[in-house]
């Protein structure tokens, strides 16, 4: 008998625990029965576009880099690696010249 896919992840290292499917790559936990729809997070940039993981966004204003000197400049490029949902950052991204961090969703524009 074969896993499905972790819907989060598409890794195809899945594993059954009772009636649970287990994700080891993303810790992802969820029950086949149940509705897959709980996990879906709309995040949209500052025009209104939706975002999805994956996708490449640009900075639309000069964001400086909490406790450190770093300014990210208008036009630096991301990747959207997860989206989550909160007040203060919906974007888990990798940020060219800077490496992961989060990012608010109204500072950027899906490129």
């Amino acid at each position: 008998m074969s896993c499905p896919p972790c819907p989060r992840c598409q890794s195809e290292f899945v594993y059954q625990d009772q009636s649970l499917f287990i994700c080891p790559e993303c810790a992802h936990e969820w029950n086949p029965a149940e509705a897959v729809a709980e996990d879906a997070v709309t995040v949209k940039d500052a025009n209104g576009t939706l975002l999805a993981e994956g996708d490449k966004v640009t900075l639309i204003k000069d964001l400086k880099v909490k406790s450190s000197s770093l300014v990210l400049k208008i036009g630096t490029k991301a990747v959207i690696k997860r989206l989550k949902e909160g007040k203060d950052h919906q974007l888990d991204c990798k940020v060219d010249g800077a490496g992961d961090m989060m990012v608010t969703a109204q500072f950027v524009k899906k490129a």
